[in-house]
């Protein structure tokens, strides 16, 4: 353990973000400097909080199954290099995850029963911050390769995770990504105020020094076939994702500036980068509603402040949720709490228990507002309240209301793999597809979820496509918290 009575006199602490005035004029990460930079201070301090807990329950939380006790102990005894190498033990990127996960490892870590848990997430972002600039990190590549190809289609997180494992493995990986740039929705969905672009392309860089070839440009499906993939390939790893976003099928679903969020901010981060985007849905001198309350509402709630609306309203059909723990979500469960993002902090309003009636036209067909209705949950679905009926202006509405799964036209028809009831793709105990030799790793075969089991299923595809390919792994593959054990 780290401090023996660090949980007793240490409390919980996290480090200031920038001011909002400051910050909604740029497009820098939130923090001063970096996340990792800001924590240094007082990131030693809040390592010692780990407790001799007995049985870490934040393993449990974490897909990853990081290693958080060793690497908090590291730290909190200033052993910065063997705190990274206990990291990338199990986690490809945990400069991404310590920005961008929700955190379930700190709703599970025992110290929250009756206290603040400790600050996982703060410690993880500090310890890869700080190797990278300490030139801690440096590229793997194999002692020897093994002669087998393998093709990963899309560079998201799971993409990258499972082309980095095997990689290393010493397989000859080639990453198809039908986008300009690789990098799937880290590069083009995550607004820069979050994660800045620098993070993404030094973990490129590393891989394309270990021996990974990126194809950027090419889509799979269209420029090149999956059955031409699997004829050059000795396998193929599908991490394609959950892009086909849910839509609202209500009237006025036609008219001008209604967009769904994946239009609105690759868009953003596209002109954040310096790029030119004719065409651009900008939120400027506009009355922006966001229909959903998750992270990707939140992210076009931010990206709205940095374009200077006229005002912005997030709307969620699910009831206001409590500070504490519901009964229903005992600890360790990850509990629908309220919380505050950054983008929250910088203003808007939140609307919750409201279902969108209506899309209103003005006279040139755009849209100008939005009909209102309270609603109220009970014998099992929602119900409008009588007499709440109301219209707020909208002239850019933006629906962030998450994925119903992958694309199922192009590489998924071609190759002609199975499906499963909710339309993802399915697979077996070892990430294989119904066609032998294709395997699929996160939100395409998951569906939608956290960037921390995107990078746990690539990890754990990769050793399956390993054992495929030799017979038999050395790459590490979590166990995640699941009711579907993993074979390897």
């Amino acid at each position: 353990m780290a401090d023996p009575k660090g949980f007793l006199k240490t409390p919980r602490e996290v480090a200031d973000r920038r001011p909002v005035a400051e910050r909604v004029n740029d497009w820098h990460e939130v923090y001063p400097g970096s996340a990792g930079r800001a924590l240094l201070p007082i990131i030693t301090d809040q390592a010692g909080r780990c407790m001799d807990c007995g049985i870490p329950f934040c393993h449990q939380g974490c897909p990853l199954g990081n290693l958080i006790p060793e690497w908090n102990d590291l730290v909190w005894r200033d052993d910065w290099d063997a705190a990274i190498e206990r990291l990338h033990a199990t986690n490809n990127f945990p400069e991404f995850t310590g920005r961008l996960c929700p955190a379930p490892c700190e709703t599970a870590c025992v110290l929250g029963i009756n206290q603040d848990p400790v600050t996982i997430k703060n410690v993880e972002v500090s310890i890869a911050d700080r190797a990278w600039e300490s030139g801690a990190v440096r590229p793997q590549p194999p002692e020897r390769l093994s002669g087998r190809t393998v093709a990963v289609v899309g560079s998201g997180p799971a993409g990258l995770a499972a082309a980095q494992q095997l990689t290393r493995a010493g397989h000859t990986v080639a990453v198809y990504e039908r986008a300009d740039e690789p990098g799937g929705l880290l590069r083009y969905g995550i607004p820069e105020f979050k994660m800045e672009k620098r993070h993404v392309e030094r973990r490129l860089d590393q891989m394309r020094r270990e021996g990974t070839v990126f194809r950027s440009g090419v889509e799979v499906g269209a420029d090149l076939t999956g059955t031409q993939l699997v004829e050059r390939f000795d396998a193929v790893v599908l991490a394609i994702g959950a892009t086909v976003p849910r839509d609202l099928p209500i009237p006025g679903r036609d008219l001008g500036g209604i967009h769904q969020a994946m239009e609105f901010l690759p868009q953003s981060n596209r002109v954040a980068l310096g790029q030119r985007v004719e065409d651009q849905v900008v939120a400027t001198g506009k009355h922006v509603v966001i229909i959903g309350g998750g992270d990707t509402g939140a992210d076009c709630l931010g990206t709205s402040h940095r374009q200077k609306p006229a005002s912005v309203t997030q709307l969620e059909i699910m009831g206001h949720p409590g500070d504490d723990r519901p009964a229903g979500q005992p600890w360790p469960t990850y509990p629908m709490i309220f919380r505050v993002s950054s983008a929250h902090e910088e203003g808007g309003d939140r609307l919750y228990s409201v279902s969108t009636q209506e899309f209103l036209a003005d006279e040139h067909g755009n849209v100008r507002a939005l009909r209102l209705v309270d609603v109220e949950f009970k014998d099992g679905r929602f119900h409008d309240v009588a007499g709440t009926e109301r219209e707020i202006p909208a002239e850019l509405v933006l629906f962030a209301m998450g994925f119903t799964g992958p694309e199922q036209d192009g590489v998924v028809a071609q190759l002609g793999v199975d499906l499963d009831q909710r339309g993802n793709i399915a697979r077996d105990d070892a990430y294989m597809t119904s066609v032998p030799g294709v395997f699929v790793a996160g939100d395409a075969g998951r569906g939608q979820s956290l960037i921390v089991w995107a990078i746990a299923e690539g990890r754990a595809a990769a050793a399956a496509v390993d054992t495929y390919l030799t017979g038999a792994t050395t790459l590490h593959a979590p166990i995640p918290p699941t009711e579907r054990p993993l074979v390897v």
